[in-house]
């Protein structure tokens, strides 16, 4: 029987030199491959696994060097996470300097832009090379409130030895990532940290919702740029007979004429003026506005007949569709969840179930809202590509998947079952 996970958050805000001493005990057991009384929890014990499987040290951590100021001031001035820093000041470092912790905002690299709060714990950050334009992803760092939660994409808690590098054991982190609401891609994680006896249990709670609060802050961003777009093209559309619509730089509808309202269109990674094949809309006049592009439908240009569908699964790091028809293509980089349903479907082109994929990624067909959400998502981009009950892809599309070299590279950080099935055969 299995050993239950132990429940740290409670332990520590009880006893914290207790629970450190249980979380040093817990992570020796489970490196040296013994049975500890508690279990480590399950988001920490799956981040140690990825660790072992890519090599990285638990003794010695390896410290990468550190971005240039020049390179940092750099980033800063083109991350959208420049526009929601006071957003994440206002409701983070009031408290964390009482509190002796910091403020850390990673960008989607895991390159250190921003640090803040108590002096004498950045003075202690210095010290495990905890610094601006260091480079904090897991698979380089070990588990940790920086990396761990962009791989997993949710909030996460790291206490004390929870940290794979031993060095990083006195520490307690807690991360939240943060999503561009115009295009679902991660723009990076806001982070609290501090000293493992400062920790309070109520600590990833805040912080996730001061991350909902910046990415709320970038929608509001959002649909103020669409207006100032609307304003722009409203006048063009109104002198015109034929079909068209007015989109921003990420496909988002600002205003139609003579069709129905569509709310996004899947547009070419690197979009140019000129005629081009458009998912959801065929053969399209493109030109530019201030702010987006103006879009004409073509009238008596069939789309193309053949669609081909390439998925890149073949970098570690790096997930991508590119979609080709006729002489027009386009790509998109891919989330992990998004990652794995495409691939899913890439290999059931019969289809699946939104029972049967929640099994899939879950191991849970009960969790069938959070798939139909996601496979949702995707259809804003693939279009009628991706055809529903069962979900599969159409079939006149040519569907290949670049896979890497070594079976047990497939998605790496994934930990959906039928993912993590495909590994082992």
């Amino acid at each position: 029987m299995a050993n239950p996970p132990m429940n740290v958050a409670q332990l520590a805000a009880v006893d914290a030199a207790q629970a450190a001493r249980l979380l040093s005990e817990v992570r020796e057991a489970t490196l040296a491959g013994r049975r500890a009384r508690l279990a480590p929890r399950p988001v920490i014990e799956q981040s140690w696994g990825r660790m072992l499987r890519g090599g990285v040290d638990p003794d010695h951590g390896f410290r990468p060097e550190p971005l240039s100021a020049d390179e940092v001031r750099c980033r800063r001035e083109g991350s959208p996470l420049a526009q929601i820093l006071p957003v994440l000041r206002e409701g983070l470092l009031s408290a964390v300097d009482t509190a002796h912790h910091i403020m850390v905002v990673a960008d989607a690299d895991g390159r250190v832009l921003w640090r803040e709060g108590s002096a004498s714990v950045l003075r202690k950050a210095d010290g495990i090379g905890f610094d601006l334009g260091a480079d904090w992803r897991e698979d380089v760092v070990g588990t940790n409130g920086v990396g761990t939660p962009a791989v997993v994409g949710r909030p996460v808690q790291v206490f004390g030895a929870e940290h794979f590098v031993r060095t990083h054991a006195s520490w307690t982190c807690a991360g939240a990532p943060i999503t561009d609401p115009r295009d679902g891609r991660p723009l990076g994680v806001v982070d609290v940290s501090g000293p493992l006896e400062t920790m309070h249990p109520a600590t990833l709670a805040w912080v996730a919702s001061v991350a909902k609060l910046a990415e709320a802050r970038l929608r509001e961003q959002h649909h103020g740029s669409l207006e100032r777009l609307r304003a722009v093209g409203a006048p063009v559309l109104a002198r015109l007979a034929e079909r068209a619509l007015v989109v921003d730089g990420n496909g988002w509808t600002a205003a139609v004429t003579g069709m129905p309202y569509t709310r996004r269109v899947a547009l070419p990674k690197s979009l140019t003026a000129g005629r081009r094949w458009l998912p959801g809309l065929g053969a399209c006049s493109v030109e530019p506005l201030a702010g987006g592009w103006l879009v004409r439908t073509v009238d008596g240009q069939p789309s193309p007949t053949a669609t081909r569908v390439v998925l890149d699964l073949a970098r570690p790091h790096r997930r991508s569709v590119t979609v080709s028809a006729g002489a027009s293509s386009w790509s998109r980089e891919l989330s992990l969840r998004h990652a794995e349903l495409l691939y899913l479907l890439a290999v059931h082109r019969d289809g699946r179930s939104a029972a049967d994929l929640a099994e899939d990624v879950f191991g849970d067909p009960s969790r069938t809202v959070t798939v139909r959400a996601e496979l949702s998502r995707i259809r804003r981009y693939l279009g009628a590509l991706l055809c529903h009950r069962p979900y599969r892809f159409c079939e006149d599309a040519e569907v290949e998947v670049l896979l890497p070299d070594r079976g047990r590279d497939l998605l790496p950080h994934s930990t959906a079952p039928a993912v993590t099935a495909a590994r082992g055969r």
